[in-house]
């Protein structure tokens, strides 16, 4: 009667095994290590990083009990926090700036599980510890600066326009204000705005006796600012963030205009607030053809450097002897975008400029036709040639176009590079918090010693009212825990003190259904059915129940996921996996063990589910 087909007994034994395996590397622990990953395009992660990081430790003495390469990165395990600084500090001298040498743990599991994605949950700042910053991005100096630059746009298309020119052009709150001496010569300009500027809408208006076009930015041109300006600020802080040597920096947007930065590990508030808050500037320069080759090069990489030249390498260690005649700043960059040349089909970026750019690039450019020009990215005095190109003509417009032998993924990060030099609009601080590593273990303690003191008085009472059915029950939670900590551990989830709490909730809330059946099943004990068919009727039809119990707290906890944000969400996620998992342990994982131990007696004359006074007794079909 109560027997489930093999073919199911042996799927929840196949899922039981799947959620030991996947559950299991959170116990191993983690050890001390570090991580080197690529601080430049021109680095490489191979088996000669890979040796050069061998051969770094071992001359300095460190002694490593592992050292391995993956995707991520080359990762050395070291035996205790000592070694682990000590070796930080050779592999940054020895492989200098071009790579990056983090502090990092690792998980103590073996190296094949990682191969089958096995790995341990990660931890957040409240239990690893480290620095969190929510910043808010000020859009509206973002829309200001947009205008600021169509502004000076209208200034130069309009300066050539005899029928067109304009007797003033100013920026007045979110519009662009374009004054005239007559109608005629509005109406000329307006043709060409719209044609060059499709992101204004334009209206007429007389102002003070004369014609004014008032131009205002569509809604989807403000949305794509301000788009931009969080995906900038992202690039760019992403870009600062590797500075600081964190292994697992999370760096994402919250909401229409935040961004979420949490630092695992720094405790140097000061020196995180300096790196994120930090501008950086975009010089173009002349490349000195007279000195431009080979010989020249190495003297001046030996020192001797020309009169009035500088020495500067790119992302892949090239020199370039340049003129310290600065052309341009980044100043007059209003935009960068990844796009393809329309006559060799290859990748390019397409730079706009502002309208005083434009003049000064269509100048310089008119007068160094076949020469190179270097576009320099410059960081905390640190100069660094983000591309060199050859001029083939004079370039006119405020549109320039970087291409030559790129690939997609290249001209994406030089488009990057060339927008990341400073964040599109100012950021504040509006949250900030420090979480010490020893408080940070002291939380993980404490939740977790609540959470085990929470489940033994749950098993405790659970054995002594419901006897052996209790034990089943004890053993169906015990499995539900194990499932819902594989789960997090497959999707890679990070465990935070409210996410223990959802832990911790999940408990209480599962044995709520082996309540349930168990209640259910004394229920028709006491009505005399055999219990056989107590087992059976106390399944069936406590299962509505526990259904409709269970589909109440979900909808609640997916509300949560949807419109919570940081901690919420993170209880919400785990909550809502409880849940799933706790309906499978609650009643199918549960159900086939007693299917184990009682389905198979044909003669069973009472059941270990606590105190009833059974008596059979024949009961009309229901």
């Amino acid at each position: 009667m109560n027997r489930y087909p093999s073919w199911l007994n042996a799927l929840i034994l196949l899922v039981l095994l799947v959620g030991a395996l996947y559950a299991v590397p959170n116990l191993f622990g983690e050890s001390p290590a570090v991580q080197v990953s690529p601080g430049k395009a021109g680095a490489k992660l191979d088996e000669a990083a890979l040796a050069r990081v061998r051969e770094a430790l071992s001359k300095g003495g460190v002694n490593a009990d592992e050292v391995f390469l993956e995707p991520s990165g080359i990762k050395a395990r070291l035996r205790d926090t000592d070694a682990q600084l000590k070796a930080k500090d050779l592999l940054q001298k020895e492989l200098g700036e071009t790579y990056v040498v983090a502090l990092n743990l690792l998980s103590n599991s073996p190296r094949w599980m990682g191969g089958i994605n096995a790995k341990p949950m990660y931890l957040g700042l409240d239990l690893r510890g480290g620095v969190h910053f929510l910043l808010e991005v000020d859009m509206k100096t973002a829309i200001t600066k947009a205008l600021d630059s169509m502004a000076a746009g209208i200034r130069t298309g309009l300066r050539g326009e005899e029928q067109a020119r304009s007797s003033g052009i100013s920026r007045e709150g979110a519009s662009v204000l374009v004054r005239f001496h007559d109608g005629a010569s509005r109406e000329k300009a307006q043709a060409i705005v719209e044609r060059g500027f499709p992101d204004l809408t334009l209206r007429r208006e007389e102002r003070a006796g004369d014609p004014v076009l008032v131009g205002t930015l569509r809604p989807e041109a403000q949305k794509r600012i301000q788009d931009f300006a969080i995906q900038q600020n992202l690039a760019t802080l992403r870009n600062r963030v590797n500075e600081l040597g964190v292994a697992e920096p999370i760096v994402q947007q919250s909401g229409a205009d935040r961004i979420v930065v949490q630092l695992p590990g720094v405790q140097d508030t000061a020196k995180a607030k300096d790196i994120l808050g930090r501008t950086a500037t975009l010089e173009v320069r002349m490349v000195d053809e007279e000195h431009a080759d080979p010989s020249s090069l190495a003297a001046a990489a030996a020192g001797q450097v020309p009169l009035g030249d500088e020495l500067v390498y790119d992302r892949g260690q090239v020199p370039y002897l340049l003129k310290r005649t600065v052309v341009l700043t980044g100043d007059r960059i209003s935009d960068a975008q990844p796009g393809v040349d329309s006559q060799t089909n290859e990748a390019a970026v397409h730079i706009n400029l502002d309208g005083t750019g434009a003049r000064i690039f269509q100048q310089v450019t008119r007068e160094n036709v076949g020469k190179r020009m270097a576009m320099i990215l410059i960081e905390k005095g640190r100069a660094e040639v983000v591309t060199a190109p050859v001029i083939r003509s004079e370039i006119g417009g405020g549109r320039v176009q970087i291409s030559g032998r790129m690939s997609t993924t290249e001209a994406t990060d030089t488009a990057l590079l060339l927008r990341a030099g400073a964040l599109a609009a100012p950021m504040e601080i509006v949250e900030e918090r420090t979480v010490g590593p020893s408080l940070g273990a002291d939380n993980i303690r404490r939740g977790f010693q609540a959470m085990w003191i929470g489940f033994c008085l749950i098993a405790l009472f659970m054995m002594i009212y419901y006897s052996g059915f209790g034990v089943i029950s004890v053993v169906s939670l015990a499995i539900n825990l194990m499932l819902l900590v594989a789960l997090l551990s497959v999707i890679q989830a990070t465990l935070t003190l409210p996410g223990i709490a959802a832990i911790a909730l999940t408990l209480g809330m599962a044995i709520d259904a082996n309540v349930l059946i168990n209640e259910r099943v004394r229920e028709e004990l006491r009505d005399g059915i055999t219990p056989q068919a107590a087992i059976s009727a106390g399944y069936e039809r406590a299962w509505a129940t526990i259904l409709d119990s269970n589909i109440t707290t979900l909808i609640a906890g997916v509300a949560l996921l949807i419109f919570g944000s940081g901690p919420v969400r993170g209880f919400a996620v785990v909550h809502c996996l409880g849940i799933i998992t706790s309906m499978f342990s609650a009643v199918a994982v549960s159900r086939a063990m007693v299917n184990l131990v009682f389905g198979r007696r044909r003669k069973l004359e009472r059941l270990p589910i606590g105190n009833v006074n059974w008596q059979h007794k024949a009961v009309p079909a229901r």
